[in-house]
């Protein structure tokens, strides 16, 4: 690449005097010492800079060039492009005839006679310039600016600034050192290697590095496809791609095409009737920008997220600096995930719900998982994806946490997280059938965290001042009862369900591990969470319990079609296959039975099942769920103020809505994502429940009527249960402070570690004889178990009155 200079006076007679002398001192060694006949002090420097010329360093080689890295989708089309210099690198046997010759003819057209550096070339370069007053023709061969380039390039990966000063520096000894590496390319390198660099890494203007990518941007073809007229505008770029830009100066273009063309009839590269068709040609442009980075992306917030993958990965180097400068140079090639049909259901979904500059501040985001393979089909955002804020945009990804470009806090989960006491409670043999009295209002007090510390007690209510009455597992899940859940995680313990929570995949949006607070199972954190991995969450019940980290890259290969290391996934097994598929027969009446909190939402065109979750004061609108193939989870809610803003009233999407609940807006989404993105996959039934599961893990009750209450204690206690005492004596005929009877009874079956109930005796007959106590059945199933009489709320929201 050379630039037009004006040189006149005393500068131009010191610049031909330099010039001058670096082609004496090349003659000299191309001579075996004989100088070219230089008067004066000229000669003498040429004598005297001979050994010094010898000395300048000669190993250079010819590396690759940065290239344009590709993330691609998992069918192969191109979802973003990144680079540090847009090139496309091409071999020579794709760089048509008439393209290498168009070159040679304007910028070096003795290039297969020199060794590097022009001696001839030179001197007429110099006596032309020095006739005209301005230097018109450059004495430098296409060797000579290879060098420059490779410099360049060199120091700018280094990151060196006074390298790169040095290499565009207009100084005798810059000019001496790439003469000296030119002669030593020539030496290492054949003539075609070094055209094939040249035309890699000359630059052609307007952000087109290499004839690839110039061929692309400006004509929009292969450079295979190159005409000569196109070929001839080309070539004219190379010595100063600003001036004759085509895009902004065509005159100048078409003028400077019409001298490579002229070039290329006087050395007889093309004849006079293809010289005459070609300079009456007008210079046609069909200019296509490559863009650079996720903003021009179809689907940008998972682009972004693939960029930080690459970013905060070791896999990818060592510092962050070496993974950027990897993916801006490395010509990598990125297989990801994403799947096209699936990203534009998301999309579509997301933004028919919540526009994307919507009015109301209101935001949406879904991620899209695939059961048993963690892959990330899509990630959806409503708001566009961009730097101008004034124009709605934003950058800032609402699915994924702060490491993977998620905003500094997450958002609150809501009942979502209600699945980890469930399976918590499952899992330590509560049978689906155990009923618990939930009122309107509640306080839990007793809790521990995993260190076994004291957990602050915990105030909870219901969705409204009506909704109580009895519920089991199965249908305190279907009407997300929060005084139900609230006891459960009671009877659980609170560090199971975190446990099991983290084991599937879920973290605080600041990466650290579930907050261990009272309103766990109400998605409560202090840093929030995220929709990705509530998805992924979701998408482990769909595997059968078998939990695989997100992936979003399959496989990357660098400029050389050589593999690239990527971050490894390994799956593992977290819970039983029955305990999973009986959840998932539970989590499939959320969606179809009357009164259930998602029953308004409906299955989307095939069996699937769902958890609403509705944030505390109805500040966000969470649902997640899953087919067989397909997991998502979705959140709607206002990212300035996700923890106090409630969505209650708002106008959003075009909609104004009352109360805003799991399934109002997210549960939608959610139905539409997943509808049109199955369109044409087969329908796969949900799996049975697993009836150990159904009836619980259970070992018979002790009998303990007539034992003192200390000598009772050890004895169910030594038998795995907890023990506590009504404070109510009752009647019976077992002597006074002896035990009457237990709840559930001697030889009914309850889970290990289940809390018995102790009544103590008075001694006294009673009137009239008890009837015998019933444990819960032990029958039930997750069609079967005993519901509560209950009167449906409208739209499904919330649990029933029972």
């Amino acid at each position: 690449m050379r630039q037009r200079r004006s040189i006149t006076g005393g500068g131009a007679i010191l610049q031909r005097v330099g010039v001058l002398a670096v082609i004496s001192v090349v003659a000299g060694l191309l001579l075996g010492g004989m100088l070219l006949p230089i008067v004066g002090g000229v000669g003498l420097l040429a004598r005297t800079g001979a050994n010094d010329f010898e000395r300048l360093p000669s190993e250079l080689d010819i590396a690759a060039p940065p290239q344009v890295s590709r993330i691609l989708a998992a069918d192969g089309s191109t979802l973003a492009t990144f680079y540090f210099q847009n090139r496309i690198v091409v071999s020579l046997d794709e760089v048509p005839e008439v393209m290498q010759k168009a070159l040679i003819s304007v910028e070096d057209v003795r290039f297969y006679e020199h060794h590097g550096v022009d001696i001839k070339g030179a001197v007429r370069a110099l006596l032309h310039n020095g006739s005209s007053g301005s230097v018109q023709q450059g004495g430098s061969t296409l060797t000579q600016q290879l060098v420059k380039n490779i410099l360049i390039e060199n120091a700018q990966a280094k990151g060196d600034k006074q390298a790169v000063a040095a290499a565009h520096s207009d100084t005798l000894a810059r000019k001496a050192r790439e003469a000296r590496y030119a002669l030593a390319l020539e030496r290492k390198y054949s003539k075609q290697q070094i055209l094939a660099a040249y035309l890699n890494y000359a630059y052609f203007g307007d952000g087109a590095y290499g004839v690839g990518s110039a061929a692309k941007h400006y004509f929009g073809r292969s450079v295979r496809k190159l005409t000569l007229p196109q070929a001839a505008m080309l070539a004219g770029l190379v010595q100063s791609p600003e001036v004759y830009d085509p895009v902004l100066h065509p005159e100048a273009a078409k003028a400077r095409r019409d001298i490579v063309l002229g070039q290329m009839l006087k050395y007889h590269f093309i004849d006079q009737s293809q010289y005459d068709l070609s300079v009456n040609r007008p210079v046609t442009l069909h200019v296509q920008r490559q863009g650079n980075g996720c903003e021009d992306s179809s689907a940008p917030y998972f682009c972004d997220y693939v960029q930080h993958v690459i970013e905060t990965s070791k896999a990818f180097g060592a510092t962050k600096a070496d993974r950027v400068k990897l993916l801006l140079r490395g010509g990598l090639t990125i297989h990801t995930t994403l799947e096209p049909e699936v990203q534009q259901a998301a999309d579509a979904a997301v933004r028919k719900y919540v526009h994307p500059r919507d009015p109301s501040g209101v935001a949406g985001a879904e991620a899209v998982v695939e059961p048993g393979t963690g892959k990330v089909l899509a990630v959806s955002v409503s708001r566009p994806y961009g730097q101008d804020a004034k124009r709605g945009q934003n950058t800032i990804d609402y699915a994924v946490d702060q490491k993977y470009g998620g905003g500094q806090f997450g958002y609150p989960a809501g009942s979502t997280f209600k699945l980890f006491v469930l399976a918590a409670a499952m899992k330590q043999g509560i049978p689906l059938s155990t009923s618990i009295y939930a009122p309107t209002q509640t306080t839990v007090t007793g809790l521990t965290n995993c260190q076994g510390l004291p957990v602050a007690p915990w105030p909870v209510h219901n969705a409204g001042d009506s909704e109580s009455g009895r519920f089991n597992l199965v249908t305190g899940t279907w009407f997300s009862v929060n005084t139900f859940f609230a006891q459960l995680e009671q009877r659980t313990g609170l560090c199971d369900p975190v446990k099991l929570a983290e084991a599937m995949g879920v973290r605080q949006n600041d990466g650290s591990a579930p907050e261990q607070v009272g309103p766990f199972t109400l998605g409560s954190a202090h840093s929030g969470y995220t929709t990705l991995d509530i998805a992924n969450a979701y998408a482990t019940i769909a595997a059968h319990g078998r939990y695989c980290p997100p992936v979003a890259i399959t496989k990357v290969t660098d400029q050389n079609g050589g593999a690239v290391r990527v971050p490894e996934r390994t799956c593992r097994q977290v819970l039983e296959p029955g305990l999973a598929d009986t959840i998932t027969t539970i989590l499939h009446g959320v969606l179809t039975q009357r009164g259930a909190t998602a029953a308004g939402v409906g299955e989307p065109g095939r069996p699937a099942a769902a958890k609403t979750g509705t944030a505390d004061n109805n500040v966000a609108s969470n649902f997640a769920g899953f087919v067989p193939q397909m997991a998502a989870a979705v959140w709607v809610g206002d990212p300035t103020r996700s923890a106090t803003r409630s969505l209650n009233g708002l106008n959003i999407g075009g909609r104004t809505y009352g109360e805003v609940f799991g399934a109002t807006i997210a549960g939608p989404i959610w139905r539409d994502t997943l509808q049109a993105a199955l369109q044409g996959q087969p329908v796969i039934p949900l799996p049975a429940a697993d009836q150990q599961y159904v009836h619980g893990i259970t070992k018979p009750v002790p009998d303990v009527t007539g034992l003192g209450l200390g000598d009772a204690t050890k004895v169910l206690q030594r038998a795995g249960f907890k023990v506590t005492v009504s404070p109510t004596p009752v009647d019976s005929l077992f002597p006074q402070d002896t035990v009457a009877r237990t709840t559930p009874s001697a030889g009914f079956g309850a889970p290990p570690g289940a809390t018995i109930v102790i009544y103590v005796s008075t001694g006294q007959a009673p009137p009239v004889q008890p009837p015998p106590s019933v444990a819960p059945s032990a029958s039930a199933s997750p069609s079967t178990a005993p519901s509560p009489t209950c009167k449906p709320k409208p739209h499904g929201h919330g649990p029933p009155h029972c």
